[in-house]
Parts: C-alpha cells; sequence; structure tokens
C-alpha cells in the first residue's frame, strides 16, 4: 500500500495496528524458521530474566498489613 493514498500517515490506522499484530504473531508462531525462534526464545530468556531480577524484593509469604 503506498503512504500517499492513506489519508494521514502519522496516526496508527486500525488495520495497521491488526497487521503489525498479525505479522508478530505470525513472526513469534512461524516453527519452520530457526533464526525467528532463536530471537523469539532469546527476547522471552531476557524478560524472564529482568522479572527475575526486578520482582525479587517481593516476599509473599511477608505479614500484610491490615487493610
Amino acid at each position: 500500500s503506498s503512504v500517499a493514498t492513506e489519508p494521514s500517515s502519522s496516526a496508527v490506522t486500525p488495520e495497521g495496528l491488526r497487521g503489525w499484530i498479525r505479522g508478530a504473531y505470525r513472526f513469534a508462531t512461524d516453527r519452520s524458521d530457526f533464526r525467528r525462534n532463536l530471537i523469539v526464545n532469546l527476547g522471552l530468556f531476557a524478560v524472564g530474566v529482568w522479572v527475575a531480577r526486578n520482582l525479587t524484593d517481593i516476599d509473599l509469604m511477608a505479614p500484610q498489613p491490615p487493610a
């Protein structure tokens, strides 16, 4: 699609957002591409490491103050 035919190229159209989500879903679920699988797995690993590093100070067994 040409950018000149779109009325406002600066705003995100629902079609563009839907296409981006569809492309991201296809990118993440294409099981035949080793490079994509490597990128997705490293990204998920990095997110897991980030969550584990940043949520270690939350003690779920600590007594909670009365509400």
